[in-house]
């Protein structure tokens, strides 16, 4: 199995994404870099790897519109769908524009039948492993229906990620039926007939980290603020947790006593470790990740995108769309 990378994607692009990847590989992963040969080469031959690449002469910066995928057939995120769609590889990694990715999949690969609009997945730490949101920022407005299709997409990657018998929430305000927006209420009486006995009910924000449901769903609008609220969240108790930890002479001896037991607490919220978010409801395998991320993100998007694969992911939606009548 081959994965390729957009080289060029991201705002530290290529030199991260290239460390990413050669430590990816290092781990078992065949990855194919895609972008600027010369530039690509260089950071191989300064990192001492080698790693195939396939030449992209263009790629997508951060400030230009997405729409460009269209029009500039030679951008490395483009290239890689048209990989993704011939079969020369089997996934899709881009830490870059998150919309070109997503127009790039949806120009090259088309949408899986039977959904409408194709939406990000979330992970976030909780009390009971992992919960999967979506729609996590791909779709801001969205019609009921809308939130059936990613349910089902969800339960396929909760199922694909070892979860049994996964049940699904409405995010919403109260936890009583006919709380929330027009939306909100018209797509619980959809949900509830779409998935059976899978559907929980609504949620609230707090049954995210509580792992009330395996999995979440509303729209990408407020997914989006439900994501950066978490990752600015935990980016501030981190600092105030080191604050408090070096205050005083007494508190750096106590830090010393449970710095392992903070380095875990610290990895479970760290977005690296999530690597990239999967784009479901393309027909192929797409991951997207922040645009800041590091080496270590990169190298999980990379080995998430491979036990995705793996677990057929993409059979798994296909079959989850077919059951349901909306």
């Amino acid at each position: 199995m081959r994965i390729a990378l957009d080289a060029m994607g991201g705002d530290r692009a290529p030199q991260v994404v290239v460390a990413g990847a050669v430590a990816a590989a290092r781990e078992g992963v065949e990855v194919l870099l895609v972008g600027d040969e010369a530039q690509v080469r260089a950071e191989l031959a300064r990192l001492g790897a080698d790693l195939p690449v396939w030449h992209a002469p263009d790629h997508i910066r951060m400030e230009e519109a997405a729409t460009e995928v269209r029009r500039r057939p030679q951008a490395s995120v483009r290239v890689a769908m048209e990989l993704l769609k011939r079969g020369e590889v089997q996934a899709v990694v881009s830490m870059g524009h998150s919309g070109a990715t997503l127009a790039a999949a949806l120009f090259v690969l088309g949408r899986v039948k039977g959904v409408e609009r194709p939406a990000l997945l979330v992970e976030f730490p909780s009390l009971r492993g992992r919960t999967f949101l979506l729609d996590g920022g791909a779709n801001a407005d969205c019609r009921p229906s809308f939130l059936v299709q990613f349910a089902a997409m969800g339960l396929a990657y909760a199922e694909a990620n070892g979860a049994l018998a996964p049940r699904v929430g409405l995010l919403s305000i109260g936890e009583e039926e006919g709380k929330g927006n027009t939306l909100v209420q018209e797509a619980y009486p959809l949900l509830r007939a779409a998935l059976g006995e899978r559907f929980y009910g609504n949620v609230e924000g707090r049954d995210i980290f509580l792992g009330t449901t395996e999995v979440v769903v509303t729209d990408g609008f407020t997914g989006n603020v439900a994501l950066k609220l978490a990752e600015g969240e935990a980016r501030v108790l981190l600092t105030w947790i080191k604050e408090a930890l070096t205050s005083s002479f007494r508190a750096r001896l106590g830090a010393l006593l449970v710095r392992e037991a903070l380095a875990r607490v610290k990895a479970r919220v760290d977005p690296a470790q999530y690597g990239a978010m999967p784009l479901l409801g393309v027909e192929g395998a797409v991951f997207i990740g922040h645009g800041s991320a590091d080496a270590l993100a990169v190298k999980n998007a990379l080995l998430r995108a491979k036990a995705m694969v793996e677990a057929g992911l993409l059979a798994r939606v296909r079959q989850r769309l077919s059951t349901l009548h909306v």
